[in-house]
This record gives structure tokens, sequence and C-alpha cells, in this order.
């Protein structure tokens, strides 16, 4: 090759690398992180990268000293010993104190090329330790004789009234948030779950307090409802589960769809009847539970209440759930759905129970102790709209 060739050849190499590097997608976190199941000794963080990675969260103690004092401890997501690759990142630390303080930060490494003996690393992101500050966190601890937490529902992606919503609360006390459900107007994309309204958790206070999910009817569908329990894990591995919090035991159920199972809607795929017929199976173990029967109070958490209509899932939820529910002395059952505010005594419409039913545009503020579950009812300029409250049932 002559010198004016090779000159030719590697100018072309060059503006070809120029160009692959102008046009290549840049690497970044989708998804900013949000905790998970956070108990005494253990917590999840959860995040996003819009291409695939190995992510590890690395964890200091609060201690005063800075974050890069030492080496941290790295936790990775890991399956049978082997590190996940993907663009959904679940980490699990384990091994915590209770009632500690924690700070962590989160890493993800772009894998662009994985062979069976060969991996290519790509960029690195990571959130800032250097001139931010870490996240951090408190892990729960002996039972606390109060408790204060909110409730919104039926969002449906509009992050700014969410975000209005949230701050008509006292966040400095609060414990935890409850998402019960619709959050979105279904899963067709991950974008839609992180613009929707994780991202706005995640700014507002899901790097430092966990939420509970409550799945909805519009999380049931979509191309990627699928990823919903890797979203948002669970103690129970399902998107029914139980957890408790100071002086209240709370049950999340899950009514899923509202149409029989042969609707042409679900195009052959719903399965929803055996769904709910397993779903009460564990319900009847719940309720035979000590932490349940030893419980001040006991909290059920469904998004479309089963009152009102006659649809099929409503019925389903009706005649699974609700014999079981009625003979376990719940205190309290909280929905939404309806995108207005409701309100069943105890003794009506077939409910054993009172029923609050949350609009898609009010929170709940919740504050509960051993003597009264205080309830108020706020919309979005902060004004309370209602109020409700609560004792502690008497108990066999």
């Amino acid at each position: 090759m002559t010198l004016f060739k090779h000159i030719v050849a590697t100018a072309i190499m060059a503006l070809t690398t120029m160009a692959t590097w102008a046009n290549e997608t840049p690497f970044k976190f989708d998804c900013q992180p949000y905790l998970q199941n956070v108990t005494d000794t253990s917590a999840t963080v959860v995040w996003a990268t819009n291409l695939p990675a190995v992510s590890w969260v690395e964890l200091a103690p609060d201690d005063g000293l800075h974050f890069y004092a030492e080496e941290r401890p790295k936790f990775f997501d890991s399956l049978f010993g082997r590190k996940k690759t993907g663009c959904i990142h679940r980490i699990t630390l384990t091994g915590l104190k209770p009632d500690t303080k924690y700070r962590y930060r989160i890493y993800s490494n772009e894998v662009f090329d994985k062979g069976e003996r060969r991996v290519r690393y790509g960029r690195v992101e990571a959130s800032d330790v250097y001139r931010g500050k870490p996240y951090e966190f408190r892990t729960t601890g002996a039972k606390k004789d109060a408790i204060h937490f909110a409730v919104v529902n039926d969002i449906h992606e509009h992050a700014d009234r969410y975000r209005k919503l949230f701050h008509q609360v006292d966040s400095t006390t609060l414990d935890f948030m409850v998402l019960n459900g619709d959050m979105v107007n279904n899963m067709d994309t991950m974008p839609q779950l992180y613009n929707g309204f994780l991202n706005t958790s995640s700014e507002m206070f899901a790097r430092s307090m966990p939420f509970y999910m409550v799945r909805g009817n519009h999380e049931t569908r979509g191309k990627v409802q699928h990823n919903f329990i890797e979203m948002f894990p669970t103690s129970t591995g399902q998107p029914y589960y139980t957890f408790s919090r100071g002086p209240v035991f709370f049950i999340a159920l899950d009514g899923g769809e509202d149409k029989p199972d042969s609707d042409i809607e679900y195009c052959g795929l719903a399965d929803f009847d055996n769904y709910r017929t397993s779903q009460a199976q564990w319900l009847e173990q719940v309720v035979n539970s000590d932490d349940f029967r030893n419980a001040t109070y006991r909290v059920v958490l469904i998004h479309v209440p089963p009152v009102g209509i006659t649809w099929h899932g409503l019925a389903e939820v009706q005649n699974k759930f609700m014999p079981i529910l009625n003979k376990a002395g719940i205190d309290l059952m909280i929905s939404g759905h309806l995108h207005r505010h409701g309100y069943v005594a105890a003794g009506e419409q077939g409910l054993g129970f009172p029923l609050i039913i949350n609009s898609n545009v009010e929170i709940m503020d919740i504050k509960a102790n051993d003597d009264v579950m205080d309830i108020k009812v706020k919309d979005t300029e902060g004004r309370t709209t209602r109020s409700y409250q609560i004792g502690p049932g008497k108990r066999k």
C-alpha cells in the first residue's frame, strides 16, 4: 500500500469512528433509584438504565467520614452466583443493623457485548458522592408506637398532580408512602413508569424512604406488565403481600382485571380467576397468623373497591376475598379506582368494616398510634376536605 493509500484508509477509519461516536446512544440512568422492602436488616434499591449493564450498590455507615474514606462493600444484582446484566437493576442490601442510618451510591457499567468467554464493557454511570451527597436511608427497628404514612392512587402518569399532592403532607415525619394502583395508564413501555411517577417519586422521597406499590387494573395491562414484580419486589414474590409498620398490619391485595378471562380484550391470555383463587387461599393463611391476630390495627389495601358495579372481576373479589375479610376483624379498607371520594360504613353494602375510597385528586394523610388512627383527606392546595378517626378493634 502506498503512503497516500495508507493515509486515505486511516482517514476513512477515523471518520467512521467519529461518525459512530456521534450517533452512539448516550449511556444513562433512565429511572432514578428508589427503595423497596426496607426492613430491620435489609433494603432493596431499584433503578434502570437505558442500555444493558451490570450494576452494584456501594454502602457506607453514617459515621461522619467521607464516602471516599475507604473502599466500600459492594452489593451486586446476581442470580445463582452470576451477576445479572440488563436494564432493570434490583439489588438487595443485607446484613444491616436495625434502626440504623446508612449511606449509599449506585453504579452501572454498560455491557455492549457479552459472549461465553468474553465481555466488552462500555461506559460507567454512578451517583455523585464527590460534589453531591450520597443517598441515605434508615432501616426499621423495634416496633414503633406510632407511624405516619400517606396514600395516593389513580395518578395515571400526571406527575405534576402527584407532586402537588405529596407536598401537602409533612414529609419530614413520613415513614412510607402507599401508591394504591393505577399510577400509569398501562404498562406498554418502561418509560411510562419512569416518567409517569417513578422519577418523581425518587426525586421527592423514594431515594431515602420506601413506598409500597399496590397493583391496579391498569398495571395489569400492556407489553411490559410482566416486569411489575421486578420493579416492585414484595415479601411474597407476588403482587399481593403483607407488611407491618408500627401498630398496623397491612394486607395488600390484587383484584386483577375486571372482565371475564375470556373477554376479547385479553386475547386469550388472561387467567385471573385462578390467580384470585390462589390469592384467597393465601389470604386464609394470613388472617390466621399471629402477626395479624396480634396487631392493633388491620388495614387492607386494594385498588378496586369491592362495592358498586357488578362486573365479573368485582364479583370475584366479593365472592373469594370478602367472606374471609368480613370475619377476620378488619379495621379499615382503603381503595381508589373511582376517581372520586367515597365512604362506606361497616355493615353497609356487604362490608364488615369501614371502606374509604380515595379520589384521584386527593391524598390521604394518616397517623396511627395505639389509641387512634387519624385520617385527613387533603386536596392539591392542602385543604383538608374530610377527616376520619378509627379506634383499634376489639380482639377476641
